[in-house]
């Protein structure tokens, strides 16, 4: 019997010992699962913030602020939200881009971005093009460049990246001429060396203001970038004396702080604004006065 006892207690005692080894083995499985699932879950996480987020974004308010709303409509079912800022003049969204308050702004063209780079040592950078605002010249009293009179004012933009764009017009008319070597998307002012009609280009005026300007027909000609004219109900292909054609070398681009170029979001709001949808809408919604870039 003492036997008997002897080994039905190590047999008990044993037992004890594997139900304990068992459940601590099944305790340390949990752990070990539940660390995996917590660390997958942060790994997705992860990637989801790296693939979405959201961009923070200065524009002009058309057409440029107007596509990015199509665009964000696009861009949310990639989890990808646009914060954007509208700002109605050419000096504040560089600022705030290179003070870090925006990720990005879309308002500009290269010459311009050169420019203010230049002057103000910002280290921004293109992110890519997309989209050309056709510049017009708006007369209240006449029908082409070539019925101004003699001596006529024509108001244009402070903007001195934009020149040779202004010049451009009445170069091609051939009422305009600059010095030899010089390309028109360099010429400026001084580069002038016929002018038979002595026109005056005024450029002491900010671009916001010009369709006030034209409205209240306080010159002969006044010329207007494409957004501004937008904004002021303006259409460039049927209220302008003479418009751009879409070979402009002044395509808008979107800009970012040097390096954010390589950022997955904004290369997929790149990927987003020169898509297919965005082309279309800009063809379907401007009629010509906004141009997708190729």
């Amino acid at each position: 019997m003492k036997k008997i006892f002897l080994l039905l207690t190590i047999s008990i005692f044993a037992a004890l010992l594997v139900a304990c080894g068992n459940g601590g083995s099944e305790e340390a499985v949990t752990d070990d699962s539940e660390e995996s699932e917590e660390t997958a879950e942060n790994a997705e996480n992860e990637e989801t913030e790296e693939a979405g987020g959201t961009i923070s974004i200065a524009a002009s308010p058309a057409p440029h602020a107007e596509i990015l709303e199509e665009a964000a409509t696009v861009l949310e079912e990639e989890g990808i939200e646009l914060d954007i800022s509208i700002v109605n003049d050419y000096t504040t969204p560089n600022r705030l881009l290179a003070d870090e308050e925006v990720d990005a702004n879309y308002f500009q063209h290269t010459p311009y971005l050169e420019t203010e780079k230049e002057s103000h040592d910002y280290d921004i950078t293109s992110a890519g093009n997309v989209h050309i605002e056709p510049m017009a010249v708006y007369s209240q009293d006449y029908d082409s460049l070539e019925d101004l009179p003699d001596g006529s004012t024509i108001l244009v933009s402070n903007n001195p990246a934009e020149e040779g764009r202004f010049l451009s017009f009445f170069v091609d008319a051939g009422l305009v001429e600059i010095e030899d070597g010089i390309d028109i998307e360099d010429a400026t002012f001084d580069d002038i060396t016929s002018n038979e009609k002595n026109f005056e280009f005024d450029n002491q005026t900010a671009p916001e203001l010009l369709v006030s300007m034209y409205e209240n027909n306080e010159a002969p000609a006044v010329i207007i970038n494409s957004n501004f004219a937008l904004d002021g109900g303006l259409s460039p292909t049927e209220d302008s004396i003479v418009v751009e054609d879409g070979n402009s070398p002044y395509a808008n681009l979107v800009a970012v702080r040097t390096g954010d170029e390589e950022r997955e979001d904004i290369q997929k709001l790149m990927e987003v604004l020169q898509g297919e949808e965005i082309k279309q809408f800009i063809e379907e919604n401007y009629e010509g006065a906004v141009i997708p870039t190729e």
